[in-house]
């Protein structure tokens, strides 16, 4: 016989995930849901004798004692290493992490939302596809304590974490420039995301702001999926330039290794042929020959801001909205022409 989830519950009395996942745990009269609804949803897991198992002794606390991570890439290095702090720092305060990734998918996120829900999470931390407002309005409706991260959705209130995305270009074009450069390309994924949205405008407004020339011919933007199989027609354009390029920024590190890639092939010197910059670290980047320049952004400060607001909230309930815009860190190497290698 199949196991009853939460899930069930909610579509059987056509009611919201959320709101069964609170009532069975306990906090309904909490979160303000009417003893009707109450009644009906303890009623009705009764007649079909839902039973959490393990994580029954989760519930008769009130607390599971884990938070759910969603995040979209747990292979990718950014997100891995967001993860790992987490995880490490959540464990201090005795929880446990369960984490899993959405790959980009709206449905996927929202399954793993209703997922975490049925495991009884006290709490969740997200960084969003961007496509699902609705779930998240839903979490902040029934006061769900869960914290945005890296991403967020402008026009819903809630806690988040993210970084001052703008700026960290802007230093990079600016450094760019004070090395010498004068015409500067930008190399981007598509711009979907608030956070590449925020870099290109970054981009646009200090290529302006310091006297270079802004042209589309230098702004390529790739589909997140076939970008390396991209790269080399990115720079196919980029060589046949009237006014050449001196100078690339790539908006994620995933883009900067593989225009590493393809500038090795074409044999383009760093940084005497060309500079670089590459927006947040990889692990190599600076045991490379040149060293990468870079845009770091602040990890351990995103992972422990997220866990601190999360637990914060578990502890006392506040209601307060807190919202933390972080700076990007900015490492000197020598693809921008710097004779000592910065770590």
């Amino acid at each position: 016989m199949k196991k009853v989830s939460i899930k069930d519950i909610a579509e059987h009395l056509k009611i919201s995930v959320p709101t069964v996942s609170l009532v069975l745990n306990g906090r309904g009269d909490e979160k303000r849901i009417s003893k009707d609804t109450q009644q009906r949803i303890i009623k009705y897991a009764k007649e079909i004798q839902y039973r959490p198992n393990a994580f029954a002794k989760g519930l008769k606390k009130g607390r599971s004692e884990m938070i759910g991570l969603i995040i979209p890439d747990i292979s990718d290095a950014f997100y891995a290493r967001i993860a790992r702090r987490i995880e490490k720092e959540a464990a201090k305060h005795h929880y446990t992490v369960i984490y899993s990734s959405s790959e980009e998918s709206q449905e996927r996120e929202e399954e793993l939302i209703r997922s975490m829900l049925d495991r009884q999470v006290d709490g969740l931390i997200i960084a969003s596809t961007q496509k699902n407002k609705k779930q998240i309005e839903s979490l902040k409706k029934m006061n769900f304590p869960f914290v945005l991260i890296d991403r967020h959705y402008p026009e819903v209130e809630t806690d988040y974490v993210i970084v001052d995305n703008k700026e960290g270009i802007a230093k990079a074009v600016r450094h760019m420039s004070n090395s010498g450069a004068s015409n500067i390309g930008f190399v981007s994924i598509t711009p979907e995301l608030e956070a590449i949205k925020e870099r290109l405008a970054g981009y646009k407004e200090t290529i302006k702001e310091v006297g270079l020339p802004l042209s589309s011919s230098n702004i390529k933007e790739l589909n997140r999926q076939t970008y390396e199989a991209q790269m080399s027609s990115v720079f196919d354009d980029f060589c046949t330039l009237s006014n050449p390029l001196d100078g690339i920024i790539f908006a994620t590190h995933y883009l900067a290794t593989a225009g590493l890639r393809e500038m090795k092939k074409r044999g383009i010197l760093l940084p005497q042929e060309m500079k670089m910059i590459s927006y947040d670290q990889f692990s190599a980047f600076d045991l490379l020959e040149p060293s990468i320049t870079v845009v770091k952004q602040p990890i351990e400060e995103i992972g422990d801001s997220a866990v601190d607001i999360l637990l914060n909230k578990l502890k006392s309930r506040d209601t307060k909205i807190i919202q933390k815009v972080l700076q990007t860190g900015f490492i000197p190497r020598e693809s921008c022409g710097e004779s000592i290698r910065n770590s």
